[in-house]
């Protein structure tokens, strides 16, 4: 049987992101696992409006041409980790808007949260997590939260993530998470 295919979405579109940083962090450690797939998605390849559609593609095809493109790249993959900014509290508008241009693609496949900012994304990675159950998806307990002074010396002095003490094991236990219901889902869907 093939790898799995993991989606690293990077969920904020800003010139001055973090993202970045964090993003390719998890996708190497995720490589090189060596059982899984993993490529980046960056949501500036999908400028999509504001969702503006008469209902959910679960139930009318978007007329949007980026929407069924974003809707065919989510397709293609088998669990998904959301690098995510916490934006007042909450996740990235963009974020939300990518996630409801899409229904049936996401259905029964897991999702995990790599969170920065002061809290470490916490309240963004809550607020994700309620969307992607109600997307019918399965989000992992554990999750990466980069916070407080970590967070802001890789931002500011780029300090390498590998430094944080907490950082790599919190990150082990999201993936084998990750890749475990990964798998039971693929199966489940499957048959």
């Amino acid at each position: 049987m093939s790898l799995p295919k993991i989606a690293v979405i990077m969920s904020t579109t800003r010139a001055s992101r973090f993202a970045d940083v964090p993003a390719a962090w998890i996708r190497d450690l995720a490589v090189a696992r060596g059982d899984m797939e993993v490529e980046l998605v960056d949501l500036r390849d999908y400028p999509m409006p504001f969702f503006d559609e008469p209902a959910s593609n679960a139930w009318v095809p978007s007329s949007n041409d980026v929407a069924r493109r974003w809707q065919a790249t989510v397709a293609r993959f088998d669990g998904y980790i959301f690098v995510t900014a916490e934006y007042n509290r909450g996740l990235p508008a963009v974020l939300k808007n990518a996630l409801d241009y899409a229904y049936p693609e996401w259905n029964r496949k897991p999702c995990a949260c790599v969170g920065y900012g002061s809290v470490g994304g916490a309240r963004a990675i809550e607020q994700l997590r309620l969307s992607c159950v109600e997307l019918q998806m399965a989000p992992t307990r554990s999750g990466v939260h980069i916070q407080g002074r970590d967070f802001f010396d890789a931002l500011r002095e780029a300090k390498p993530l590998a430094e944080i003490p907490y950082i790599e094991e919190n990150a082990g236990v999201m993936l084998e998470e990750l890749l475990w219901w990964t798998l039971a889902l693929r199966h489940a869907r499957a048959s």
